[in-house]
C-alpha cells in the first residue's frame, strides 16, 4: 500500500503539470495576434504629434507594436512636398516594410496610419503591393492629397475600413497652402484633408465603401480638445478617447456616407452641425 501511495503522488503531480501546460498553450492559441501600426508623418518630418497620436492610441488601449517611418530623413518642408520622385522611392520602401511585416507574420493585423503629405505616401505604397497582402485598417489624417485622387487600387489592399479624418478649419494648410504649393500628387487645389475625398468616375465603387468619412465635429473641440487644426486629430486626447474605441469596436462613430459632390459643397451644412 505504501509503495501505490508513493507512485500516485507523482502521477497526480504529473497529471495537473499536463494540465496546465495545456491550457496554456490552449489560451495562447485562442488569443489574437498582436497587431503592429506604422505610422508615415507628414512634409514636416517626425514630429511630436506624431508620437502623441500613438500615445493617445496606447492609453486608450489600443495594444499593438508601433513603429514609425520618416519618409523626409530630414529634407522636410517642402523640399519634400516637392520631390516627387524621391516620394515615390519612399513610398517603395513603406511597401516593402509592410511586405516584411506580413511575410514574418501572416495572421498578423496591419495598422497603416498617415499624416497630410504622409497620405500619399501610403497611398502610393498599398497600390502596389501584391495583390495577395493586405493590411487592416488606414487611417488618413489631413490627407494632402488632391480630393479626386482614385483610390481604388490602395483599398484594394484594406481588408477592414479606411478612416478620413477632415476639417474645414485646416484652410491655411489644405486649402490656400495646397492651391498655392500643390498636393503630394503634384495638383494645384483643395485637398482632401479640407473637405474630404470625391469618388472620381470610374473608380470602383465596391472599394469605395471601405472610406469611412471623419469630418471635423465642432463638439469635438470641448468632449476632445480637438480644434480642428492641421494637426488637432493626432492629439492625445482624441486619440485615447475617440480613435482608440473607435479601432477597437469598430464603429462608425461621427461616420457619413460618402457622396459624389463637388469639393466645395456641404459648407451650408457644416454651419448647422453641433
Amino acid at each position: 500500500m505504501m509503495q501505490k501511495a508513493g507512485i500516485a503522488k507523482p502521477l497526480q503531480m504529473l497529471t495537473l503539470l499536463t494540465v496546465v501546460f495545456l491550457g496554456d498553450r490552449a489560451g495562447a492559441a485562442d488569443k489574437p495576434p498582436r497587431p503592429i501600426w506604422l505610422h508615415i508623418n507628414g512634409i514636416g518630418g517626425e514630429r511630436r504629434m506624431d508620437h502623441t497620436l500613438i500615445r493617445g492610441l496606447k492609453a486608450g488601449g489600443f495594444d499593438a507594436d508601433y513603429e514609425f517611418y520618416d519618409w523626409t530623413h530630414g529634407e522636410d518642408g517642402l523640399t519634400a512636398l516637392r520631390n516627387f520622385t524621391q516620394n515615390r522611392k519612399e513610398a517603395d520602401k513603406v511597401r516593402e516594410m509592410i511586405l516584411r511585416f506580413a511575410k514574418e507574420r501572416p495572421d498578423r493585423p496591419i495598422y497603416l496610419s498617415s499624416h497630410s503629405g504622409g497620405a500619399g505616401i501610403a497611398v502610393w505604397a498599398l497600390e502596389d503591393l501584391p495583390p495577395d497582402v493586405k493590411i487592416e485598417s488606414l487611417l488618413m489624417m489631413a490627407p494632402a492629397l488632391s480630393p479626386t485622387y482614385d483610390l481604388s487600387k490602395a483599398l484594394s489592399h484594406v481588408r477592414g475600413k479606411a478612416y478620413v479624418f477632415s476639417s474645414r478649419y485646416d484652410s491655411v494648410i489644405l486649402k490656400t497652402g495646397t492651391r498655392m504649393f500643390g498636393t503630394i500628387d503634384r495638383k494645384f487645389c483643395e485637398a482632401a484633408g479640407l473637405d474630404g475625398f470625391v469618388k472620381p468616375e470610374g473608380a470602383d465603387d465596391r472599394e469605395y465603401r471601405k472610406l469611412v468619412p471623419q469630418p471635423y465635429r465642432r463638439q469635438w473641440l470641448l468632449q476632445y480638445g480637438n480644434a480642428g487644426t492641421h494637426i488637432s486629430a493626432m492629439g492625445y486626447q482624441f486619440s485615447r478617447l475617440y480613435i482608440a474605441p473607435m479601432l477597437k469596436k469598430d464603429l462608425r462613430a461621427g461616420a457619413e456616407p460618402l457622396t459624389p459632390r463637388p469639393v466645395h459643397a456641404g459648407r451650408a451644412a457644416a454651419a448647422g452641425e453641433s
